[in-house]
């Protein structure tokens, strides 16, 4: 006869991007009354890290907890973007229910499939939460009909399909079962998980506890997150640490905390069902499984899906190197990609034939973009590759990942989008008019030809558009995909670019830096009018002669430069260009920087 743990309820919260899982959450914290009455706390109160905060979406899965009728709910909040989807993969297995959120207007989207079927495959009891109920456009009828059909594509259950809805709004703070009643706080919601989602079920026996998520302080060291599926812990306890292979390796527990709140609490004991947080364990690693020495029996580990794109991490060699950055050897390049695969199990990260270059894999440009971010951020200067997708060979066919892209944007959009697309080996599976005048493109396009695609979307849709994509599966190769780039403008000289250099290469397209600028030869500084690169020289003043004097340049006026982003800059540069990426800049330069070598490899 199965045990449960009663005053416990564990649940994940997933959905699509932007479909409201964060705020949910600040809401559920505030009126589970975790914090004190004069505290103030903000919004997104889940998205702590910088990144998250800028961008606006959530990368990092995190756990919290609320007390709700003497019954503790803990709360992992999950990524909604599909490039942080390994986020998602290896926590679901510490819940026994999910709160699958669905925008009230949008419906479901590409990751929302993702999310579910990973859950659905998990065994989660689903409640469906239809979020974002004060907006205006709401289509409720038409959103229950959708998630319906995705519910009867992906269950592998019958349980499965006798799912509650919920209809809430963070915004307003409020949760009905009925969306014509009005509603005051979250009580259906909590009343719903306590009454729907199944307590733990735990075993009778020694510790055993599976790791689905690691943190790190500079005072506690290596700190290991995971549910205990069997026993007790306490600190100071022995344990062993089972890795893949099957090996063990015995610690001590030093500290045992639980989740509540933004707060880990220390406690004496945690028991089976509990979420926790111990430390001690100087060498764990995510998906190894912490037992007791008398019956050290590993957990099945985490399966996580493969990455399906790769550039290269190299030591920057540009004439600017080692000025702006702390680290800038490839011995500690190394050591810090290395060391973000402990909590990273997206990634992949491989020696090359150069020992200044590592090959780095991803689940998308998104993922490594902010990779790259974080390790400018902490003094690192690297050199990057155009992103590229990853290929295999099955039975003597090369085979290529294939995604499906959904867009939404404008009526008038569709000829140029459709136009772009088929140069890139989209192929259209759906079209949808909702009759306002906004239109619903649906795809199927490699991944490389989404590479750079983004930018040029804005672009066509003049920021009207929102484009979503998702990893179907492996096709066979579909032929090359057109550029639709134009040529360079590249420094022929290295100095400090100054007006009138600049004013003469505006002359011949948009330019990407300011006057004042240090530049050096084989320096991208603008895109050309034309498909062929060129050379210019923007360090080039104007002479002094007896009619006019060299300063006279100061009053032109030059068109504002082009800043690109890091994700721009990587759809930006082309397969003999490289991205230098330092804690000031972002620059944009060839492999080779003389232009005469370059002459010489084109010949």
């Amino acid at each position: 006869m199965p045990k449960y743990r009663e005053d416990i309820r564990n649940i994940a919260i997933i959905a699509h991007v932007d479909h409201g899982k964060t705020s949910l959450v600040d809401v559920m914290l505030k009126q589970s009354h975790v914090f004190r009455e004069n505290q103030e706390v903000g919004e997104l109160i889940m998205d702590r890290n910088a990144l998250e905060r800028e961008k606006g979406i959530t990368i990092l899965a995190k756990n919290t907890a609320v007390l709700y009728r003497d019954h503790k709910i803990n709360i992992i909040d999950t990524p909604g973007h599909a490039d942080f989807s390994g986020e998602v993969e290896r926590v679901l297995n510490m819940a026994e229910g999910c709160l699958l959120l669905v925008d009230s207007t949008d419906g479901p989207m590409p990751q929302t499939r993702f999310v579910l079927q990973q859950a659905l495959e998990k065994k989660l009891k689903p409640i469906v939460v239809v979020t974002k109920m004060d907006r205006p456009t709401r289509r409720i009828k038409e959103v229950l009909s959708m998630t319906q059909d995705l519910f009867l594509e992906l269950a592998t259950d019958d349980f499965q399909l006798d799912y509650p809805v919920i209809y809430s709004s963070s915004r307003d703070g409020f949760a009905v079962s009925d969306p014509d009643t009005a509603g005051t706080d979250l009580v259906p919601l909590f009343e719903c998980i306590l009454r729907e989602i199944p307590p733990p079920e735990i075993e009778d026996g020694p510790l055993q506890m599976l790791v689905s998520n690691l943190d790190y302080s500079s005072h506690k060291g290596r700190i290991a997150i995971g549910r205990i599926r069997r026993g007790a812990v306490s600190p100071r306890d022995s344990v062993v640490v089972i890795n893949s292979t099957g090996e063990n390796k015995r610690y001590q527990i030093n500290e045992v905390f639980t989740h509540l709140g933004l707060a880990r609490q220390e406690v004496d004991r945690a028991d089976a069902g509990d979420i926790i947080a111990v430390t001690g364990l100087d060498a764990v690693n995510i998906g190894e499984t912490i037992a007791s020495p008398e019956r050290p029996e590993a957990l099945p580990g985490i399966t996580i899906g493969e990455p399906t794109v790769k550039m290269t991490f190299g030591v920057n060699t540009s004439p600017l190197a080692g000025r702006e950055g702390k680290y800038c050897t490839s011995r500690q390049i190394r050591a810090r990609l290395y060391r973000e695969l402990e909590t990273n199990i997206s990634l992949r990260v491989e020696d090359t034939d150069s020992p200044d270059v590592f090959l780095v894999s991803g689940r998308g440009e998104l993922h490594l973009s902010v990779l790259v971010e974080t390790l400018r951020r902490e003094g690192y200067e690297v050199e990057l590759s155009k992103p590229e997708a990853i290929t295999r060979t099955v039975d003597g066919q090369v085979m290529e990942p294939m995604e499906a892209l959904t867009i939404d944007t404008a009526e008038e959009c569709i000829g140029e989008l459709t136009e772009m697309l088929a140069k890139r080996k989209g192929r259209m599976t759906n079209l949808h008019h909702d009759g306002n005048g906004n239109v619903r493109l649906e795809y199927h396009i490699p991944t490389r030809g989404l590479i750079g695609f983004r930018s040029s979307f804005l672009t066509a849709t003049r920021g009207r558009g929102v484009m979503n994509t998702l990893f179907l599966h492996y096709e066979p190769w579909q032929g090359e995909v057109g550029s639709s780039r134009s040529g360079v403008l590249v420094a022929s000289q290295s100095g400090t670019a100054v007006t009138y250099g600049l004013n003469n290469a505006q002359e011949r397209g948009l330019t990407f830096i300011d006057p004042m600028t240090e530049v050096y030869e084989g320096m991208i500084v603008g895109l050309h009018a034309r498909g062929s690169d060129l050379a210019v020289n923007v360090c080039k003043e104007k002479k002094m002669t007896n009619i006019r004097s060299s300063t006279s340049d100061i009053s032109v006026r030059l068109t504002p430069p082009i800043k690109l982003s890091l994700e721009e800059s990587l759809d930006f540069v082309e397969d003999d260009e490289l991205v230098e990426v330092t804690p000031k800049n972002l620059r944009l330069r060839k492999k080779l920087l003389s232009a005469h070598d370059r002459k010489r490899s084109e010949k």
